[in-house]
């Protein structure tokens, strides 16, 4: 059998009146998610456990297989793995974003979307400047970096800085024990960063200015079971996203590179469609994410993330669904949102999302488009997010029955 899971980030969202009561899964045009749920079943899966932050890590590592309440300890140690960045016994991982603040406020959780040999130069400096045996920053993708501290923080609480957009950083500071050792570095970077040549460059280029790191995602080393004997599969991973590729690494999936591949809404999604169908050739999965409908969403932008949409569908879901399809062997599709990203709140919701399966012994449903409405009207619900590919690589046969909400 094998298995393609395709996931549009943060595809999944509310009704938004400027389009007319419906969400923009709806409004886009997605003939070839539409096809999958004609073929097969349509329904609802939760991939946020109860009480955790609805975050990319908890989702994808449940669209994964693996229940996040068990295996995951923070975000930033899994980016950490898919650098190559060893965690040592009694030390502590950060993610470290180069952020741009303007009197307080939080104006954007990316600074413009750093390139990487700015964003390389600014943790440079950290490391020449603020670093020492206890503190080390390394360079990550953009504006995703990580940060290692001796000690343990589990005790301290943090926030991601996309969840702020807008607001005063004052109010969502870390907080708890350990906390004040995170305050200081990050008011420290912004000394270091404040009259440094990079940002008068970036000034004087009409880029954003790197105000200073947020750390926030901390965990300690983490260690998961092989998806190869987990699964009895094998294959590659295509995400431009450090975080995804991290779990796939941490997994034994092999990390597919794909030139053009941004993690933004430029990515090169006939790429990513066609790096897909060559790992399906020779392996048994591929699973394909795409973060561009999510970063539409954090903009608050309803055009991008319908037009992010349907690149997906078409570029994405069709060569991979075109190539099953000819191929005439046996597997299975899935496309599912890891979380849902709220254009009214621009960011993310820990509510359970639609998804979509069709292949060998996936029995025809009712309905014929792919939507959070038609999802949740088919009464089908799969309650652990880890459970639904479970299912799907090992049950021979879909029952829809027991999977009633």
């Amino acid at each position: 059998m094998k298995v393609a899971v395709l996931v549009p980030d943060g595809a999944a969202d509310w009704p938004i009146e400027e389009l007319g009561g419906k969400t923009p899964l709806e409004v886009a045009q997605t003939p070839n998610m539409d096809e999958v749920a004609r073929r097969g079943i349509i329904g609802t899966v939760r991939t946020i456990p109860e009480g955790m932050s609805p975050g990319s890590d908890v989702a994808n590592m449940s669209l994964m297989g693996y229940d996040p309440r068990r295996f995951l300890t923070g975000r930033a140690p899994i980016e950490a793995a898919n650098l190559g960045i060893e965690i040592a016994d009694g030390w502590t991982a950060f993610r470290c974003n180069l952020v741009t603040v303007e009197d307080d406020i939080m104006v954007d959780y990316s600074a413009g979307h750093i390139d990487q040999n700015d964003a390389s130069g600014f943790i440079d400096l950290l490391n020449r400047r603020i670093a020492d045996e206890k503190t080390r920053f390394y360079a990550g993708t953009s504006y995703r970096n990580i940060l290692l501290l001796e000690g343990s923080y589990e005790g301290v609480e943090c926030t991601p800085p996309h969840d702020i957009i807008g607001m005063p950083i004052k109010d969502h500071l870390p907080s708890g024990q350990g906390a004040d050792l995170l305050i200081s570095i990050m008011e420290r970077s912004r000394d270091v960063f404040a009259s440094c040549e990079l940002n008068q460059r970036r000034k004087r280029d009409n880029l954003p200015q790197v105000s200073m790191v947020w750390l926030w995602g901390q965990g300690r080393k983490m260690v998961l079971e092989s998806f190869e004997k987990r699964f009895g599969l094998k294959g590659g991973i295509i995400s431009a996203v450090d975080l995804i590729c991290g779990i796939g690494k941490l997994v034994g999936l092999r990390r597919v590179h794909v030139p053009g591949m941004t993690g933004y809404l430029d990515t090169n999604y006939a790429g990513k469609g066609d790096a897909a169908v060559e790992v399906l050739k020779e392996e048994t999965f591929v699973f394909v994410h795409v973060e561009a409908p999510d970063e539409a969403s954090h903009m608050g932008s309803i055009e991008e993330k319908i037009k992010a949409i349907e690149r997906f569908d078409k570029m994405v879901v069709g060569r991979v669904l075109e190539y099953l399809t000819g191929a005439r062997e046996e597997s299975r599709i899935v496309v599912c949102p890891d979380h849902p990203t709220f254009i009214s709140t621009r960011t993310h919701d820990p509510s359970p999302v639609p998804f979509a399966l069709c292949g060998t012994g996936i029995p025809r449903g009712r309905f014929d488009t792919f939507s959070e409405k038609s999802a949740a009207l088919s009464g089908i619900h799969v309650r652990e997010g880890h459970e639904l590919l479970v299912m799907v690589a090992t049950l021979k046969a879909w029952d829809p029955r027991l999977f009633k909400a």
